[in-house]
């Protein structure tokens, strides 16, 4: 397997990591229902909740791997070309909504999505780096 093939597997690995941490915080997070900052208790009771929900410490363990693949990409490939790729999870986070929350995704964001991917696919068409990082 070449640089550019790993870089790919680890782009692709590191959106799913991000898209699905997000839906399990999100998941998380609507378990547990309105938050309240109205007093200390309320702040309290919610801290005690949130770390104790298996959701979202799933939610962190793969926003942790996702940073984790995130820096890897930084020590590999250009920021400049690291960076636009994140915009992927605007394409995979409506489609988990849509699929696995049962959210509604207007024409007007799909239209958007689609700008936006396209952006993507100009940015991955590019060279990660003219060399392999010693």
């Amino acid at each position: 397997m070449n640089f550019r093939q790993k870089t790919y597997i680890l782009l692709v690995v590191r959106a799913l990591f991000n898209a699905f941490g997000d839906i399990e915080l999100s998941r998380g997070m609507r378990r547990l229902g309105p938050v309240s900052f109205s007093s200390a208790g309320a702040a309290g009771h919610l801290f005690v909740q949130v770390i104790s929900s298996g959701t979202i410490w799933l939610g962190i363990i793969l926003m942790l791997g996702f940073f984790a693949i995130h820096l890897v990409l930084y020590s590999k490939a250009d920021f400049s070309y690291v960076m636009p790729t994140t915009a992927a999870n605007y394409v995979i986070v409506p489609l988990l909504g849509l699929f696995l929350l049962g959210e509604n995704v207007t024409f007007v964001r799909w239209a958007g999505i689609v700008l936006i991917s396209f952006g993507v696919l100009l940015v991955s068409g590019t060279k990660p780096r003219a060399q392999e990082a010693t």
